[in-house]
């Protein structure tokens, strides 16, 4: 692999090195004498490559290789993008959708008796909390609904973009001030959705998915 386009030494020593997830690394002070670079110039490529994720830096471990996750690297552009304005949320909603549409059928086919079970509980404190005095919104279990139906993919980058999706999602305020009843017709859908996944009638939940895009605001609410 060429690794021309990379302009940190210290991620190509990562990569060179073939340095495995949970593996501790040497000092800085070493991986500067075995690459002539100094540890100031080292210090601030590892700082990158800690907000991307690819590293942890902990007082008595030291430097330690993560495993990959791609949300940190998207979060972040993703954020700085929304911030300044120059992309919108509507158009990374846009990209969830398709992903989850497109790879639906390949995600629920592999979804357990157990994830299964899960998502009908999460159903159930979602509704526990929409339904109690005072009324909590949902937003946790609304997360880890769809982050479960497509947990099983083995596909980092769809897995790190939907990830990704969800904390962008929060940040947005995107559902800050809609009615109660958006969250009623929101959790109904899910609830429909679990029942066609336990009755394995993948194409009716594929059509409930699509329909319940419909409802996200598709500007902040104000």
């Amino acid at each position: 692999m060429l690794l021309h386009k990379l302009d940190s030494d210290f991620i190509k020593y990562l990569i060179n090195t073939q340095v495995a997830p949970g593996e501790r690394l040497p000092t800085l002070s070493q991986i500067s004498a075995d690459l002539g670079i100094s540890v100031g110039k080292l210090r601030e490529q590892l700082e990158v490559a800690r907000s991307l994720g690819l590293v942890s830096v902990k007082t008595r471990t030291g430097i330690q290789r993560e495993p990959f996750d791609f949300a940190p690297a998207v979060l972040t552009s993703l954020l700085f993008s929304l911030g300044t304005g120059e992309a919108q949320f509507a158009q990374f909603s846009a990209l969830r959708r398709a992903i989850e549409t497109n790879m639906w059928h390949e995600a629920v086919v592999c979804l357990t008796p157990a994830d299964k079970a899960e998502m009908r509980c999460l159903v159930e404190e979602a509704w526990r909390k929409l339904r109690g005095q005072p009324v909590h919104i949902p937003n946790g279990e609304h997360r880890k609904f769809h982050l479960k139906t497509f947990s099983h993919l083995e596909n980092p980058f769809v897995q790190g973009l939907l990830s990704a999706y969800w904390d962008a999602y929060e940040a947005s305020e995107l559902t800050r001030f809609v009615n109660y009843q958006y969250w009623v017709d929101v959790w109904t859908y899910h609830e429909r959705i679990v029942d066609a996944l336990d009755a394995n009638d993948y194409n009716q939940g594929l059509i409930l998915l699509t329909e319940h895009f419909s409802l996200l605001p598709t500007v902040p609410l104000v």
